[in-house]
């Protein structure tokens, strides 16, 4: 997935540069931000395949930020991944039906996230 352009919204700046490092190392073209608002403004400039955004964010929850996207045409092909530390029983669903077309609970796997972002955008490509 070599030059894949991928969005990291994540307010917590450890897990950001983690999951920054685990994909510019694959090849991903990555850009980040520490939360909704700066989200929108990075997309103003900068087009991902894949947004990994993070659900619990100060100010507009990721799950807010999703649907707002979602029902954007410029956005709605973005792929979303859900990325949420407070994993709690309907989380999966709650992210689902905002729109996200993925779920991840942290903590990350380091090993497999790469392929589990390729396997998102693959998936994609097909549909």
């Amino acid at each position: 997935m070599t030059g894949e352009s991928v969005l990291i919204v994540d307010d917590n700046p450890i897990n950001l540069k983690l999951e920054k490092i685990l994909l510019k190392v694959e090849g991903y073209d990555v850009v980040t931000a520490s939360d909704a608002e700066e989200a929108q403004k990075v997309l103003e400039t900068f087009q991902p395949r894949l947004i990994l955004m993070d659900l619990q964010l100060p100010g507009m929850s990721g799950l807010e930020l999703t649907t707002k996207l979602k029902a954007n045409p410029k956005y709605s092909n973005i792929v979303i991944v859900a990325i949420t530390a407070y994993a709690m029983k309907g989380d999966k669903e709650k992210a689902l039906a905002a729109g996200c077309n993925g779920y991840i609970s942290k903590p990350i796997d380091t090993k497999t996230l790469p392929g589990v972002i390729s396997s998102y955008l693959n998936q994609k490509k097909a549909s």
